[in-house]
């Protein structure tokens, strides 16, 4: 019988300092400790020009259908100020009932919880499929070299996931009172302007791209993108930074660049919003003759997981161990579930996110045990409803 400690497993995670895209050994416990469950482990460094080389895992037991598989990440956001920290960010100390440090939340506890249960569900045979692990190095960077690849080699390989669950920490308040069946897409643009440079005592001689980027963005900002989606609210437009580097206050600068991000909801993808921006753009371009570029770069769609049958059975165990039934959400910003969508139903399923990205990020450790307890109930119902190869 192997029993994992989802306490001590934690606390040895956060002792490895992975902020992305460092893997500092914490893919090595991981690795190391469903090796002793009987996974098969695959290492996976994928690497491309413009982004850092990140280390992988993907690990599974079992060849049968279905493959319930467990998505997430290892890597971790910087400190922020060291000194500030009630306790080193990587210490993985347990006060006041409390693990503390980096990555306690957001998501090595909900890393450990759900090996602990895979290790109890093996002990007790209850697998007629298989349970597999997808775990990346840089959810928190760029996300080039991580998830997105992986399941590219997967689909290589002509291995399939059935139904997933990242361990992102989508609980709002109490542990399982929220669970995450969508997320919004999420694009970035970077909008810039050229200008005429002059003197300011002689503006008929120049053409100022401030006032001209105001009236794109005006233009982008008059109405509502939408007026929402089923189970989502309505898509966003946020500008973000306006820069002009312009320190002469008798020159009129020759550009300015604005950024802004929209997060949509289903009602577009990434390429028909970038569509609807660039039509709104050259509405004023043709109406006042200035000029723009626009870089538009897409992080993720929108999307959002519509099998019913298995949200219900995420619900259900979260009410069987936790004692409440958790409400459905599409808040919040983007996760790697946004690459699992094309290829499996997927939902998000994790501990607590008030102190994520914070200094004194930390968990109840009573969290991460129910956590656990929570994983074991939704691992036994589901192969207990898909089991068996069907």
């Amino acid at each position: 019988m192997t029993v994992i400690d989802p306490i001590a497993l934690t606390q040895a995670l956060i002792q490895r300092p992975s902020i992305t895209p460092i893997d500092a050994g914490a893919l090595d416990l991981v690795e190391d400790a469903l090796g002793g469950l009987g996974f098969e482990t695959h290492r996976l460094r994928f690497e491309e020009p413009g982004a850092d080389p990140v280390d992988n895992l993907y690990a599974r037991r079992g060849a049968m259908a279905p493959n319930f598989c467990f998505a997430g990440h290892t890597d971790v956001v910087p400190t922020g100020p060291i000194e500030r920290w009630s306790a080193p960010p990587f210490s993985g100390v347990i006060r006041d009932s409390l693990i503390w440090g980096r990555g306690a939340a957001d998501m090595k506890g909900a890393i450990a919880a759900f090996i602990a249960a895979a290790a109890r569900i093996i002990d007790n045979g209850d697998t007629p499929g298989s349970i597999s692990l997808l775990i990346t190095g840089d959810e928190e960077g760029p996300a080039i070299n991580g998830t997105r690849k992986m399941l590219g080699w997967l689909a290589d390989r002509g291995e399939r996931i059935d139904h997933c669950i990242v361990g992102e920490p989508s609980s709002a308040v109490t542990l399982g009172d929220v669970i995450k069946v969508g997320r919004r897409g999420s694009i970035n643009c970077w909008l810039t302007v050229a200008g005429v440079q002059g003197h300011v005592a002689y503006p008929d001689r120049a053409r100022n791209p401030i006032h001209d980027l105001t009236d794109f963005l005006q233009s982008l900002l008059a109405e509502p993108v939408d007026e929402g989606y089923t189970d989502f609210p309505p898509s966003s437009l946020q500008v973000t930074d306006i820069r002009v580097g312009n320190d002469a206050s008798n020159v009129i600068p020759g550009e300015a660049t604005a950024r802004f991000n929209v997060r949509f909801n289903p009602n577009w993808t990434g390429e028909t919003i970038e569509a609807w921006i660039r039509g709104r753009l050259d509405a004023v371009a043709a109406r006042t003759g200035a000029r723009y570029q626009l870089k538009a770069i897409v992080s993720g769609e929108a999307f959002l997981t519509t099998d019913a049958d298995f949200i219900e059975l995420v619900g259900n165990a979260v009410e069987a161990v936790a004692g409440q039934r958790p409400i459905s959400s599409t808040t919040g910003g983007t996760s790697d579930a946004r690459f699992i969508r094309s290829y499996a139903p997927v939902a998000e399923l994790g501990l607590v996110g008030t102190t994520i990205h914070q200094v004194d990020e930390r968990t109840p450790t009573e969290d991460i045990h129910t956590l656990s307890n929570i994983y074991e109930r939704l691992l036994r119902n589901y192969f207990a409803r898909y089991g068996g190869g069907r």
